[in-house]
């Protein structure tokens, strides 16, 4: 099992310093991966219910500092050698997907190797919409853009023809340092796991109970069987929730069900606005939980 970091890129620690202090320590303890969320604006008012806590509201204001994350993983890019960069998610509708294409496969080529896309369709509509994105058919949108940014990195020319996109002989250089960027795809949707049976190289999952992890690998399964994908071809990875007050005891045993299950790659998020209290936790995890898994 290999284990990453979310980085601080929203509220008080986002910060070049404390971006850059975080990473290189997490890189020096061994970690596998550092991972940043995407959202572009807060709106003052959203309806639309954050699928990621029981009151369904949204944790953070609209004057919270949120920071653009292929901006950031560039900025880390070039502190750090070898931990991989990753997004949890990319949310496919805010993007272009040329544009996003273009800046995935140019961190690429600069930290040769390390990235990994973590995409998603997104929850928000007020903030979707914004980008002219119909929200009811942000899944068909996104399974396009996928599919454009795939045609894109495979050749030396790109072509495309869809219901969204289309476009003939377009170069798109630099190609991905090992001619792909793999692709793993969020949500817990049915929607979401053909998407992932059909396009992705792996299942990130959010916050998942081990209950729920054990659910929906079972419907990834048969979203892969009807398309006859091998499952064992995906990497499963997991977002998990590590506040500070947590025990090691009680991580321990819920990671080590995680990997009963087949979860490969573990991100884990403290929680913490305070670059030092990140920081603990994460070295308190490295010391008392990964040497017993």
């Amino acid at each position: 099992m290999e284990f990453g970091v979310h980085l601080p890129v929203f509220g008080p620690a986002a910060t070049r310093d404390g971006v850059l202090l975080f990473a290189r320590r997490m890189e020096a303890l061994g970690y596998h991966s550092l991972w940043v969320s995407d959202h572009v604006v807060i709106p003052g008012r959203i309806r639309s219910r954050y699928p990621y806590n029981a009151t369904g509201d949204f944790p953070l204001a609209p004057d919270t500092d949120f920071l653009e994350p292929l901006t950031v993983l560039a900025l880390v890019a070039g502190a750090t050698g070898k931990i991989r960069l990753g997004t949890s998610v990319l949310v496919l509708p805010h993007r272009h997907p040329l544009l996003a294409a273009k800046m995935l496969a140019t961190l690429d080529h600069l930290a040769p190797g390390r990235v990994i896309l973590g995409a998603g369709v997104g929850w928000m509509r007020e903030e979707i919409e914004l980008f002219g994105v119909p929200y009811a058919r942000r899944g068909a949108w996104s399974d396009e853009a996928l599919r454009v940014m795939r045609a894109c990195w495979r050749g030396e020319r790109a072509a495309f023809k869809g219901e969204f996109f289309a476009f003939d002989d377009l170069g798109c250089r630099p190609a991905p340092a090992h001619g792909t960027i793999p692709v793993w795809i969020g949500g817990h949707t049915e929607r979401a796991l053909a998407r992932v049976a059909t396009l992705g190289d792996g299942w990130h999952a959010a916050f998942p109970s081990v209950e729920k992890m054990q659910d929906g690998l079972g419907r990834l399964r048969e979203a892969c069987r009807r398309v006859g994908r091998d499952p064992a071809t995906l990497t499963v990875s997991a977002r998990v929730g590590l506040p500070a007050r947590r025990s090691s005891a009680d991580v321990l045993t819920e990671v080590r069900a995680l990997g009963d299950l087949g979860v490969a790659h573990v991100i884990l998020e403290t929680g913490g606005r305070d670059v030092a209290q990140m920081t603990a936790t994460c070295e308190r995890f490295a010391a008392e939980v990964r040497p017993q898994l």
